[in-house]
Parts: structure tokens; C-alpha cells; sequence
């Protein structure tokens, strides 16, 4: 196990967040396909999912602990009233440390059923406050995808998000 300076508590809290990243992200747009009762306000597609994360791998470079552009990967899958409706994945790299706070860009990539999603966001480690992500585009049927996708629980066996996709 790779640990970061902090004890290896951490570590399985980062392993958890990076790979409840790119679980729950995946899961919405495919539940939008793959369920028709979905609810929607107006032109906005809303996915409500728990996430469950099953692959992860940090990659420690340079000096050992923290640094910049170590890499957090992950992949996972999404579930929507019990039955796993997407995969994907995604990464986090450290993009700045000031003193103690480290700070990640988080990418996300999910498949979907006519296209796939793409999401990002900044992370600070440690933070216990929602995760908010922008959708930042996506192919196929989510070309011209926008909206937001908020995380509560990170790391954590409750750990849920909602999506709010407008294309």
C-alpha cells in the first residue's frame, strides 16, 4: 500500500473518494437511458443513484506522500433501486499544496447508453463538504450535455450522488 504521509487512513479515504467519483458519475447518465421514469424539470435530466466503487490504484510520484501529479485511479459502478445501471472511470491528480491543504483535478469519463458523459472538478482532501462536478460535455446522445452532478458521503458505504443533466 502506497500511504501519503498522513497514516493509512487516508489512503483508504482517498482510494474510496477516487473511486466514488468515477462510480457515481457513470451511473447517472445510463439510469437516464435505462429508466424511463426518471424525473426531469423541464429540459433537465435528474438521476438520483448510491454509488459502489470496486477498482483503485494511487500512484505515488516523486518524493514519497504528496506531490505534485500524483495520481488517484478508480473505476466503480452506479446503482439505481438496487440494480447497477453504469460503469466507468476516472482520475484525480494533485494540482497544488499549500502547507497541509492538497488540492486534485478530478476527470471522469462514464458510459452511457448512446453516448458517454465527461465531468471534472477540484477536490480538496480532507473536505467533508458536498462535491459538486460540472459535466463538461459528453458523444453520441449527450453531445451537448451541461449540468451539475453533486456527491455526499464520499468514501463512505452511504455514499450517493445527483445528477442534473441538461442537453
Amino acid at each position: 500500500m502506497v500511504t501519503d504521509g498522513f497514516g493509512s487512513r487516508h489512503v483508504t479515504v482517498r482510494r474510496l473518494l477516487a473511486a466514488s467519483l468515477a462510480t457515481a458519475a457513470i451511473g447517472f447518465a445510463v439510469a437516464g437511458n435505462a429508466d424511463a421514469g426518471t424525473p426531469s424539470r423541464g429540459n433537465v435530466e435528474v438521476l438520483e443513484l448510491k454509488v459502489q466503487n470496486d477498482q483503485y490504484e494511487a500512484v505515488d510520484l516523486g518524493p514519497a506522500g504528496p506531490s505534485l501529479g500524483d495520481l488517484d485511479v478508480y473505476s466503480g459502478t452506479s446503482v439505481k433501486d438496487g440494480r447497477t445501471v453504469g460503469r466507468g472511470g476516472g482520475s484525480c491528480e494533485v494540482v497544488q499544496i499549500s502547507g497541509g491543504d492538497v488540492t486534485k483535478q478530478c476527470l471522469i469519463t462514464m458510459e452511457v447508453g448512446g453516448g458517454s458523459l465527461t465531468m471534472q472538478s477540484l477536490w480538496s482532501k480532507g473536505s467533508t463538504a458536498p462535491l459538486d462536478m460540472a459535466v463538461t460535455g459528453g458523444t453520441g446522445a449527450y453531445a451537448t450535455a451541461r449540468g451539475t452532478v453533486r456527491f455526499w458521503d464520499i468514501g463512505t458505504a452511504d455514499e450517493r450522488a445527483r445528477a442534473e443533466i441538461r442537453r
